[in-house]
């Protein structure tokens, strides 16, 4: 993928704040500090839109990032940060819960796992969730370049037998392994319109 012009458009703290365009979107979810904001800097060939950081629940809105003029990335806030009060966890999960059963721009969700320790009891949670969703997601595997390749294997059968077979691509924003195919599984969702059904 050619990425000619990213920017971000929108931080929505309210439904009421999403974009109005008519394009298609994919949602980027997973745990706080698992490389959601890395993986997406990788994929749009390392502009640094999103912001990286090493203390998790940064991302308190869900920032929406128009690519190519023709689709959005939209980032989603990280589930898991013990360090942030409840009631406030309690609106980010409202948030994101309306956004992936209402946004009908939504056409693919990416959930990332940190290859190191496999899915999560939260991402496992995520995953049924999505699973009886009408609209496809696939698992990205971040921070590859951490483990062998004897480590990655066990890694993706591990992943794999935990998610109920979901597809799994194994990913390192580092080597850029992985890049190719997650734009492959990309492909068909963002180049339709979102009034398509």
């Amino acid at each position: 993928m050619k990425i000619v012009s990213a920017e971000l458009v929108a931080s929505a703290a309210k439904p009421a704040h999403f974009p109005l365009e008519d394009l298609p979107e994919v949602a980027i979810l997973g745990r706080s500090n698992v490389g959601k904001s890395s993986l997406i800097n990788s994929l749009l060939g390392g502009k640094r839109l999103a912001f990286t950081s090493s203390t998790p629940g940064r991302t308190r809105q869900i920032n929406f990032f128009r690519i190519n003029q023709r689709f959005f990335f939209v980032d989603l806030p990280g589930y898991g940060y013990a360090k942030v009060i409840r009631s406030l966890r309690d609106v980010w999960e409202e948030l994101i819960r309306v956004y992936l059963s209402e946004r009908r721009q939504l056409k693919v969700s990416i959930l990332i796992v940190d290859s190191r320790i496999g899915p999560t009891h939260q991402d496992l949670q995520r995953v049924g969730w999505l699973q009886q969703k009408p609209l496809p997601f696939f698992i990205v595997s971040t921070k590859a370049d951490k483990l062998s390749r004897v480590e990655l294997q066990k890694s993706l059968k591990h992943t794999q037998s935990l998610c109920m077979k979901a597809p799994v691509v194994i990913y390192s924003a580092v080597h850029g392994t992985g890049y190719d195919e997650v734009w492959a599984r990309l492909q068909p969702y963002i180049s339709m319109r979102s009034s398509q059904s």
